[in-house]
């Protein structure tokens, strides 16, 4: 077993041995077993707890350019490395294809730079004062140390977004990477020797380590993304301590395809959202809505565009990986078959592809004549299947589109600026994308309405998660105020109520 699939967790500068139990890790292509990943045991959780901290009360008492700095000389450690181990240990890992797990690691040093220079700038508010002499401001103080619990679609990416701001905002980081994609996540985490020792930690293992980061009084705050359920987990435990929590917990995001849609246009971006990863992205596109005068020539443009993706292992030329898991490929096939028995119609896909190998295949599947009454319109599919339901005009698609709990992101193709300004308004939801889904932007807020979270990664939002402010009131020449105890005699009433003047 080679050192990057070794059973051991990171603490900063470097690799540690974990004593805890070890799990084999599948490659979910092939079924092969590609190295091993490690649980920490509690002992080493107290242990890293200790030390992040101690390393933080340094890190807070840094200035805003020296914090900067360090930040950048992390962007420009991203951007020298070469990470091609990295993203093959997370395509053997979770089967995304390698030019999208090269990507991934590619586009993480931007938002180290992006807050870097956010925390120099925004660092707090004069107010109009309320007396004479006296300055009165806001300002920011990091929490301490946050926990970072990262899914398996993004875990660089995505746990970049929250540790960047964390760091910017002054506090120690710990990690808790998604169990599928440990590997990739521990090779990355080399990097952060970059930064001063052992402000940074990546500790592997299942939900129980998560719970104990989550329930620690040595963590401060919480970022996780990942399911419904486990999102509402998180942030109960973290409430029950008022700990602050962002919770960005996926979505079953809908797009609307209106008569005013630019057909081939359309049909391509559904493809891209419906299908990018396998559909195992929080953002996928899962629901269409499409006017009954194009239904029919856009299922057609659509299908052709989805038989062009070719499927197999991420290390080969594919666009359609495996899925993560078999448990992953069960829940699709339920889904499928539920919408099949009543009453859909498979136009592709639908099945587990031949000759794709004996991974977790799944077919890039299309579904027409979906009604409400169909599970796949009610729950997050993660998968590559995109659900058609056939609406009479743009208010029926918009209503059907909201009727949801969920409200991460939803999509619009229209040439009419009527319809792009009204769904851009009433779309139920944290992001909207207006013919060209899925785009996010460091500047911008990142996050759901609804079941699909609470909180904000990216943009201003995404920093303020990780800081609290701190009202100060200065007077600069120090007098003794009118209101100030004891009171003058002449503020009292007499007895009867009437005021003494």
């Amino acid at each position: 077993m080679s050192d990057a699939t070794s059973p051991r967790y990171f603490l900063s500068p470097g690799y540690w041995q974990s004593a805890g139990p070890v799990t084999p890790v599948i490659d979910p292509a092939t079924l092969e077993e590609v190295g091993a990943r490690v649980s920490v045991t509690d002992a080493e959780i107290g242990e890293v707890l200790e030390r992040v901290n101690r390393a933080q009360k340094t890190w807070a008492r840094l200035d805003a350019k020296s914090r900067a700095q360090a930040l950048h000389r992390l962007a420009n450690r991203i951007e020298a490395a070469d990470m091609t181990e990295c993203a093959i240990l997370m395509s053997r890992e979770m089967g995304k294809p390698y030019p999208e797990a090269i990507g991934e690691v590619a586009n993480c040093a931007s938002i180290f730079r992006y807050y870097a220079e956010m925390a120099r700038d925004d660092a707090g508010k004069i107010a109009g004062s309320t007396q004479a002499g006296s300055l009165q401001y806001a300002c920011y103080a990091p929490y301490g140390v946050s926990v970072h619990i990262v899914p398996f679609n993004f875990p660089i990416l995505l746990m970049c977004w929250t540790v960047a701001a964390s760091l910017a905002a002054g506090n120690g980081c710990v990690i808790k990477p998604a169990e599928p994609t440990t590997l990739s996540t521990l090779v990355f985490m080399q990097l952060f020797d970059a930064l001063p020792d052992d402000l940074v930690a990546c500790l592997p293992g299942g939900a129980e380590v998560g719970k104990a980061l989550v329930a620690s009084e040595r963590t401060h705050a919480v970022a996780f993304t990942g399911s419904v359920p486990a999102g509402k987990a998180v942030a109960a435990a973290a409430a029950a301590q008022l700990k602050p929590a962002t919770i960005e917990a996926g979505g079953s995001d809908p797009m609307i395809i209106t008569a005013n849609a630019p057909l081939e246009i359309a049909a391509a971006g559904a493809v891209t959202g419906a299908f990018h990863m396998s559909g195992q992205v929080c953002t996928s596109t899962e629901r269409l809505y499409v006017v009954d005068s194009i239904h029919d020539a856009f299922v057609e443009a659509f299908a052709a565009e989805t038989r062009r993706l070719r499927i197999g292992n991420g290390l080969e030329k594919s666009e359609i990986g495996p899925l993560v898991s078999e448990a992953a490929r069960d829940k699709v096939r339920r889904l499928v078959d539920d919408a099949v028995a009543k009453g859909a119609t498979v136009v592709c896909g639908g099945k587990a592809p031949e000759g794709a190998g004996p991974g977790w295949f799944y077919e890039p599947t299309i579904l027409t004549g979906c009604t409400g009454d169909m599970d796949i319109l009610h729950e997050e599919v993660f998968g590559p299947v995109a659900a058609i339901v056939r609406v009479p005009d743009f208010e029926a698609a918009m209503k059907a589109a909201n009727d949801s709990p969920f409200g991460l992101g939803a999509s619009v193709f229209t040439t009419d600026l009527a319809e792009a300004h009204e769904a851009a308004e009433r779309f139920e939801a944290g992001m909207v994308w207006i013919n060209n889904p899925m785009i996010d932007n460091d500047a911008l807020p990142f996050g759901g309405w609804k079941s699909s979270g609470i909180g904000r990664e990216l943009g201003r939002f995404g920093l303020d998660a990780f800081r609290r402010s701190k009202m100060v009131i200065l007077d600069h020449k120090p007098v003794r105020h009118a209101w100030w105890y004891p009171y003058p005699d002449d503020w009292f009433l007499e007895a009867g109520g009437r005021k003494h003047v």
